[in-house]
């Protein structure tokens, strides 16, 4: 009776997960139809109107007020509803990354890209050795990685897959046409991330959630874990850390900011101090959070009770 059930359990499953692949596809095959300008306009109004009726909605603004305390309840709404906006935005933009951007390393002041921090690119490029970039979830955060990409920076991007296979499958298809390597945050991927430094390429990777196992930061007051790996390589092959950002811009346009290289604090030893490292990345990511607010992914439970000891009131 027992295999009898776990059979169709499995059938279930792939069923389900196949059912989703297809309806991936549609809404990709949509998404193209329209165009990217126009299928952004569509993602973030279903996403201003669908998102609010979500539990993530509850969890946005909760994260809200703890990384801003006194804020108003309009303030709040604001931020939410322009929040759901870029993310229905971000995820229409999927099915267009092959175009989304019109960027040209010979003349960065064309298209619809603006690059500050461009002698930072340059130097990552050429200077022969490996090199770390972090980043958080703000705008559409997979344009660095394209961009490294065009400007011939060898970059592997460190990601996290969907839980949903279809989607991480569409998602990684699309991603694999568009950008340099890529490796999924997974068992053993230390290796493969090491393997990358090594051979003097670069690692690239979001640092602005929360990760069980990982070291206390300090996040807009409030204590929060996240990922350490990008600061124990910087430890053992002593490689510049930079961070890199992106801003949506009017008009159908985006900036990156790439930071000079961090002066990470250092232990009695004169090694990187790897939670301090981490802090100061994640520093970097909150003076982003409290540039454009309304472009960061605030449905992420990025702050966990067991850490703040608090409630808040409804």
């Amino acid at each position: 009776m027992f295999a009898w059930r776990l059979r169709l359990a499995r059938f279930a499953a792939r069923s389900l997960d196949l059912l989703a692949a297809f309806g991936i596809r549609i809404l990709f095959a949509l998404a193209r139809s329209l165009g990217a300008d126009r299928a952004a306009d569509l993602g973030g109004f279903l996403a201003r109107n669908l998102g609010p009726l979500f539990p993530a909605h509850r969890t946005a603004k909760d994260n809200i007020r703890r990384a801003f305390p006194g804020i108003s309840a309009a303030e709040v709404k604001r931020i939410t509803h322009e929040a759901w906006d870029n993310l229905g935005r971000t995820a229409a933009e999927y099915a267009h990354l092959d175009t989304l951007i019109n960027f040209d390393p010979d003349n960065p002041d064309a298209g619809n890209v603006e690059i500050s921090g461009i002698d930072h690119f340059e130097a990552l490029r050429d200077d022969g050795k490996p090199g770390i970039i972090f980043a958080g979830h703000f705008a559409n955060w997979e344009l660095p990685a394209i961009c490294a990409a065009r400007y011939g920076l060898e970059a592997t991007a460190v990601f996290r897959a969907p839980n949903a296979i279809a989607v991480a499958k569409a998602i990684h298809e699309v991603r694999s046409q568009t950008m340099g390597g890529l490796e999924a945050a997974r068992q053993g991927a230390a290796f493969a991330m090491q393997g990358v430094l090594e051979r003097g390429g670069h690692l690239g990777m979001l640092i602005d959630q929360h990760f069980t196992r990982g070291v206390i930061v300090d996040f807009m007051g409030r204590p929060a874990l996240t990922n350490p790996v990008l600061a124990k390589f910087a430890k053992r092959f002593e490689c510049p850390v930079h961070g890199v950002r992106v801003v949506r811009l009017p008009g159908r346009r985006f900036r990156l900011e790439l930071t000079p290289p961090l002066d990470l604090p250092r232990d009695a030893n004169g090694e990187i101090d790897v939670p301090g490292a981490m802090q100061a990345m994640t520093r970097v990511v909150e003076g982003w959070l409290r540039d454009n607010p309304e472009q960061w992914l605030w449905m992420h439970r990025r702050w966990r009770p067991k850490l703040t000891g608090e409630k808040l009131e409804e």
